[in-house]
């Protein structure tokens, strides 16, 4: 197999599951919350007011989807966005500093993605202090802003090359 065919293999991978939190997993548990968003899908951090409010709204059908189902998809979607994001960077990017500094933020925000799982993990199995929630809310921004970076990169990187491409024609 080829690396081309690797990292497309790798970024099919990371859409399905994508799409399987965001279409099936995340929804299911904001319903199950009364709506409130799971930490998941709180990009800026959440309060301890905010947190504990979600659990306590949580039902036990949500927790289990959050705890079972939710919790394995995202054990496969950091290292497979990170995978994809690197792949996309080595592809537009040719100065080695930029390229460093960028695979460092897709592998932070991948890490900070671990760490938010599974401090999220611990919340969910009721060991919450505000000390816990404080982690996750960091790690969720953590993740958020190292994460954001790189797309936002990558996408302005694609913009750019398809922009010379265009005016070239």
């Amino acid at each position: 197999m080829t690396l081309r065919a690797a990292y497309w293999i790798c970024f099919a991978a990371a859409l399905a599951v994508y799409l399987c939190m965001v279409l099936w997993t995340l929804p299911t548990i904001s319903l199950a919350a009364g709506g409130l968003a799971p930490f998941d899908l709180r990009p800026t951090g959440y309060s301890e007011v905010e947190a504990r409010a979600f659990l306590t709204a949580l039902t036990e059908q949500g927790r289990a989807l959050y705890s079972g189902p939710q919790r394995l998809l995202d054990l496969a979607y950091p290292v497979l966005l990170a995978l994809v994001l690197i792949g996309a960077i080595r592809a537009c990017f040719t100065r080695p500093w930029v390229r460093s500094v960028l695979i460092a933020a897709a592998v932070l925000g991948m890490l900070a993605d671990y760490w938010e799982n599974n401090l999220v993990a611990t919340l969910l199995a009721g060991e919450v202090s505000a000390a816990q929630i404080a982690a996750a809310s960091q790690a969720t921004v953590v993740k958020s802003i190292a994460s954001g970076l790189v797309m936002t990169a990558v996408v302005l990187a694609l913009l750019r090359g398809g922009l010379k491409r265009w005016k070239t024609r």
